[in-house]
């Protein structure tokens, strides 16, 4: 195996073990918001009630919703992150690949398995208008959407001038909080579901940025701000990273 193909696999090593750091923290803080979650039982049943009669009541928004959540669902983030890292591979920039394929990969695997440790029932509406198998909590779709939108504008922020770099995070946001009320909208998911989602591919993206950003440092390379710079600030033009 070449030099780059090592550092490239002990990279994506690190990255796996801070994911699985985020696990050790999400576990025990998701077993203690099930266990104690009296307070949110409030704001959960009352959303799901009030914006259910709502969808009820306006089929045309509802019909909208249904295509915006698929659209922006688990599947086309992963496919657009795997995309992109062949792009990178391409381009001569193995490590972002590894980085960009590990977070969301990580990520998502961790929210199965916090659906399978939870197993909380979905919500159980009458004349429900959408339907979603499994486990509720946390929401399958805020997590990917968080992760996806998350580690594409670090990969394309060094690309950006200052003013694009804020648009892309207003961007990514509004794709975060859109799908997150899609499917709290659509009955399929309790609030504290979709904001665990976000929490859960935050922390992350954040444990394999700054798993990332230790490994540059260690390469050398100047100290960097992952969300202000992206992940590999020397990734400024298209195929131009410095070996």
């Amino acid at each position: 195996m070449s030099i780059h193909g090592d550092r490239a696999l002990g990279l994506g090593l690190r990255l796996t073990l801070a994911g699985l750091a985020v696990a050790l923290i999400m576990v025990p803080f998701t077993l203690l918001l099930v266990v104690a979650k009296m307070p949110v039982d409030g704001l959960d049943a009352g959303a799901a009630r009030y914006l259910h009669v709502y969808a009820l009541t306006h089929p045309e928004v509802t019909r909208f919703l249904i295509v915006w959540t698929d659209l922006f669902g688990p599947w086309p983030w992963r496919v657009a992150v795997i995309a992109y890292a062949v792009w990178l591979l391409y381009k001569g920039a193995p490590r972002l690949a590894v980085w960009a394929v590990t977070t969301i990969t990580v990520g998502g695997l961790l929210g199965l398995a916090l659906k399978i440790v939870v197993a909380r029932a979905r919500p159980h509406l009458p004349d429900p208008v959408a339907l979603a198998p499994g486990d509720s909590f946390p929401s399958g779709h805020a997590v990917n959407v968080t992760l996806g939108a998350g580690v594409l504008v670090l990969l394309v922020l060094p690309m950006l001038p200052r003013w694009g770099r804020v648009v892309a995070w207003a961007v990514a946001c509004f794709l975060v909080l859109s799908v997150g009320y899609t499917r709290i909208a659509l009955g399929v998911h309790w609030v504290s579901d979709v904001v665990a989602g976000i929490v859960l591919g935050v922390a992350v993206i954040a444990a394999t940025a700054a798993a990332f950003e230790t490994w540059r440092r260690e390469q050398g390379r100047r100290p960097a701000s992952p969300p202000i710079e992206g992940v590999e600030p020397e990734f400024v033009k298209a195929g131009d990273e410095k070996k």
